[in-house]
């Protein structure tokens, strides 16, 4: 593998754990504030984050890349509401598809083309990402965080499968 490709691949392998580590932070929000539909949502999602990082570990490991782990930067936990806290996952996921674009890029210009087949899943993993996130956020938006809305949403995100 290319040495700028590698180089980013181990970065995005650090990113997908700090969005897990990220998404852990704002399922503590949830807990604390009783809705435990929105904090399981969150615990889901972070898993899910853990398994892309896993996705690219065994990618590297598959075409024996070197992998480097690097230092994971601790997640804020200083959010104000539900709406506050998917603006900000809406946020995060735009940053994760600019990363992955990044390394479709790359993979590219190293016509490196089983790194492209790989990241073709995650290009289409984000689009569905930033859905989730933004049809959340406008739901949240539409109810303006009326405790009995709220409670509902809380209800129907806590029925999200594993």
């Amino acid at each position: 593998m290319e040495k700028n490709l590698q180089k980013a691949m181990n970065e995005q392998i650090r990113n997908e754990l700090y969005s897990a580590y990220l998404y852990l932070s704002m399922s503590v929000f949830f807990e604390e504030k009783n809705l435990p539909g929105m904090a399981k949502w969150m615990r889901i999602q972070a898993k899910e984050e853990v398994g892309h990082a896993m996705r690219f570990f065994d990618f590297m490991v598959d075409v024996g890349a070197k992998i480097e782990l690097l230092e994971i930067d601790k997640p804020p936990a200083d959010f104000t509401s539900a709406t506050d806290i998917f603006e900000k996952t809406l946020e995060h996921e735009k940053k994760v598809t600019a990363m992955i674009n990044k390394l479709v890029d790359l993979a590219q210009k190293a016509n490196d083309n089983p790194a492209m087949v790989m990241l073709q899943w995650f290009v289409n993993e984000q689009v569905e990402e930033e859905k989730n996130a933004t049809l959340i956020l406008e739901t949240l938006k539409m109810v303006k965080e009326q405790p009995s809305a709220t409670v509902m949403l809380d209800r129907e995100l806590g029925k999200r499968e594993e």
